[in-house]
């Protein structure tokens, strides 16, 4: 969808629908009182006949309504009026494009931004809307062979503002490229492992490398990973037919500061290895390179809006499976930082090949590393699939993600990486063992990474929660880009 700003009189504005807010008890926002009075008081009959509520998410959309221009107007509940929440308001932005993806009109107009948020700018409401309403268009259909197009879709979006047409202008270019990125991650996420191989992610960041000035590509292969002395990376890739790959995509937008690292978890597929998981819901493990398809997407949108920063992505990308030659527990392995690491269970894989990518990435001397992974089942126990779960070897980066989080709205909750929890991980074989038992285990899994970030500030993202979404809605939902991209706009405001 295309965005636009005016500051055009909803009354006037020629389009195929203007989208104005009501609220409970009747009330109605400041551009929907416009309608009311110029319809004769309309809107006001229509909403004492109790056709629509108010509630959050409720719409009713009314034709050719005398007085106004456009010939559809649509009424969007949001909740209590100066009481309307983020989630009210994205409830909103939800319903209203879903009816106007189905209503006939092509282009609409919308007056949501105005109502009131606390604590939630003008700019943040239109960059939420596109965000929020793209998802709400996206739908998968690679490997279908069904599909018919959608018959008279919205096609534009103009915001009706009294704010500085500028920020507003910026803030929908910022919402489309965010919402392009997790388009892009939804798509990568949603593929299946025999499609969305090692070697097709490479093949991918190959095509943004092509396509992004600012973004050169570069691709290891196992060969190369084993003259590094990736031991333990490539012990996951041992038991899969698929070469595993290290990709590397580098977007230079601020000469020669330093970079951001973002190191994405990439296993295409996950059957556990030896340690075989269950069975049922054994297809949700394609979902286990979403850490990757972030990465894709973060660097995809700070390439449109052209940031500022150098950000380098590093994704190591393998399967995980049981084969002949695959791990079994108690094999040691060793890693590039040189470590030892007894493979007590080999479903503990996304750690043996994020490691190795952390220590990869000392060689770009980092200002920060982040890394994202759909890493514990245990962090969905703690905290369901409402917040990612972060922990920092430098409590200035994690109150900045969390900072970035609460202006996103793509939320994070810091966990404690203290060395109470490292014995969990101690071997009487090996330097480290690769899981720390059954208490706590989204922490020990991070307490193992930060084994192999004492170089650098590091945090890290557990997104297994958070990443996609199960049941009938199962699909990808692009977290973290939002988190991600705030996190770095952020970053450039502060160093400015």
């Amino acid at each position: 969808m295309h965005y636009f700003v005016t500051t055009n009189a909803p009354t006037t504005h020629e389009t195929d629908c203007v989208v104005v807010a009501v609220f409970e008890h009747g009330e109605l926002s400041p551009s929907a009182t416009a309608l009311n009075e110029q319809s004769s008081g309309y809107l006001a009959k229509v909403i004492e006949r109790g056709d629509i509520k108010g509630k959050a998410g409720q719409t009713l959309l009314l034709q050719d309504v005398a007085g106004i221009s456009s010939p559809r107007v649509l009424l969007v509940g949001c909740g209590k009026k100066d009481k309307t929440t983020e989630n009210n308001f994205n409830s909103a932005v939800t319903a209203m494009t879903t009816v106007l993806n189905s209503s006939g009109a092509a282009d609409a107009s919308s007056c949501l931004a105005e109502i009131t948020i606390p604590s939630r700018s003008n700019s943040w409401k239109v960059r939420q809307t596109a965000t929020t309403a793209e998802t709400a268009l996206y739908k998968y259909t690679q490997t279908k062979s069904d599909v018919k197009p959608q018959k008279n879709p919205i096609e534009r979006l103009t915001f009706i503002t009294s704010e500085n047409i500028e920020d507003t202008e910026l803030a929908a270019q910022t919402g489309n490229a965010i919402a392009n990125g997790m388009n892009l991650a939804r798509e990568l996420s949603n593929l299946p492992g025999n499609i969305c191989t090692p070697t097709y992610l490479a093949e991918q960041a190959i095509k943004i490398g092509k396509n992004c000035d600012s973004v050169t590509t570069t691709i290891l292969d196992e060969a190369e990973m084993e003259e590094l002395g990736m031991g333990s990376l490539l012990s996951v890739s041992r038991g899969s037919r698929e070469p595993a790959k290290l990709i590397v995509m580098n977007y230079q937008g601020a000469g020669d500061d330093r970079p951001v690292v973002l190191v994405g978890k990439g296993l295409t597929f996950d059957a556990g290895g030896i340690s075989l998981k269950p069975s049922q819901g054994m297809d949700e493990m394609k979902y286990d390179m979403c850490g990757s398809a972030g990465v894709f997407g973060t660097i995809s949108a700070i390439a449109e809006l052209n940031l500022p920063i150098n950000v380098i992505g590093v994704v190591p990308s393998s399967e995980n499976m049981p084969d002949g030659d695959a791990n079994k527990p108690g094999d040691i392995v060793t890693s590039m930082a040189g470590k030892t690491i007894e493979i007590l269970n080999t479903d503990a894989e996304g750690r043996l090949i994020l490691c190795d990518a952390l220590t990869y990435s000392e060689r770009f001397n980092p200002e920060i590393v982040i890394d994202l992974a759909t890493l514990t089942g245990a962090i969905i126990v703690a905290l369901g699939r409402q917040a990612t779960g972060l922990f920092a070897n430098d409590q200035q980066l994690a109150d900045d993600l969390l900072k970035a989080g609460n202006d996103s709205y793509d939320r994070t909750w810091q966990l404690p990486i203290w060395d109470d929890y490292q014995p969990q991980l101690d071997s009487n074989f090996a330097d480290i063992a690769n899981i720390g038992g059954k208490e706590a285990g989204s922490v020990t899994a991070a307490c193992f990474l930060s084994r192999f970030t004492e170089k650098f500030t590091w945090a890290h993202l557990d997104i297994a929660g958070t990443a996609w979404n199960s049941g009938k809605a199962k699909g990808a939902t692009g977290r973290p880009v939002p988190l991600l991209v705030q996190f770095l706009l952020n970053h450039i405001a502060d160093k400015n």
